[in-house]
């Protein structure tokens, strides 16, 4: 990647056309952590906004818009805002507008039910991100078809504040940027995993894609304060509840001759979904189940970060329950 990937770029020819930047961050302190997300889909016409906060009290405050976007040339609408102030440095991210406060988060399975029956706020978050480690590029292409083909990764600070319903409150802590542009379909990938978490002076990031036939394509860093490390292979077990959601996780990141083992708790899931009629006219919905960790390494040092689970739905469950 050059430093001027980090701003927009020109748009595909792709109908689904997708450039898109997301920032998780945590604050220990505070008990607060979530992910600001926003798209930029200029050949549909529309743009993707999310803020999804993870309270201390265990509930959740949540925005999505969907707002008119008819060019890629900045990241800027629906009051959420991405700068780039230096590139592969340093990122201002800003949030001013409504946000629901929902006190179930597992409600989301139906979001729309949910968000009609939760108050509404006025919010503003301010982050200063700026880069722990330097930025790691990959893809995660399979035979499904291409999914966000240009991509990068990177462990970062974030410093900033949030007010939520007139209350203030300092956030400073650590989380991980993804940057990625070209065709994307959420219904693309049969099912994936991807895992992360950072803090002071280590992070690490595994995906494994899944595929019908049984077949994987995994890999990630690790960054051990020094350098980092690019992940060859990546194993990963699940424990879940009886709505088929990850509560713990393990797993055993690989890097030639290294490996690195990790344990994770999922403190509340979201579960978000994506549905799209296909060109066969068929519905096709995606669940995107969203967990804030905590994580142990086997030296017994604490981390927060994210574990995200996409999987294609087939009579009502996901379908790959196996990893």
């Amino acid at each position: 990647m050059r430093p001027e990937d980090d701003y927009t770029h020109p748009v595909g020819p792709e109908t689904h056309f997708n450039e898109s930047m997301y920032v998780h961050f945590h604050d220990p302190t505070a008990g607060l952590g979530g992910f600001a997300r926003m798209a930029n889909r200029p050949n549909e016409g529309r743009g993707e906004v999310t803020l999804c906060l993870y309270l201390p009290d265990g509930s959740l405050a949540f925005r999505y818009a969907r707002p008119e976007v008819t060019s890629n040339e900045r990241f800027d609408s629906a009051g959420m805002t991405f700068e780039v102030r230096v590139p592969m440095q340093h990122l201002a991210v800003s949030y001013a507008g409504p946000i629901a406060l929902v006190a179930d988060p597992s409600r989301m399975d139906d979001p729309k039910a949910a968000l009609t029956a939760a108050p509404t706020v006025e919010s503003a978050l301010r982050l200063d991100v700026r880069a722990q480690a330097p930025e790691y590029a990959h893809t995660f292409d399979t035979d499904e078809g291409s999914f966000a083909p240009n991509h990068y990764e990177q462990f970062v600070t974030a410093h900033g504040v949030l007010t939520l319903d007139g209350r203030e409150t300092e956030l400073h802590g650590f989380g991980l940027r993804d940057h990625s542009w070209g065709p994307r379909l959420w219904q693309t990938p049969w099912f994936y995993r991807w895992i992360h978490g950072c803090g002071d002076g280590f992070g690490f990031m595994g995906a494994y894609f899944g595929s019908p036939g049984g077949g994987a394509v995994s890999g990630g860093v690790v960054w051990d304060g020094q350098a980092s490390h690019e992940v060859d292979a990546v194993e990963i077990t699940t424990e879940r509840d009886g709505r088929d959601e990850q509560t713990r996780i393990g797993a055993v990141l690989r890097s030639g001759g290294r490996e690195w083992t990790v344990r994770g708790q999922a403190r509340s899931t979201v579960p978000l979904r994506n549905r799209r009629v296909g060109e066969d006219g068929v519905l096709g919905v995606t669940r995107i189940a969203e967990s804030l960790m905590s994580w142990t390494t086997e030296d017994g040092r604490r981390l927060l970060g994210m574990a995200e689970y996409l999987d294609q739905m087939r009579d009502g469950r996901p379908v790959g329950l196996e990893v």
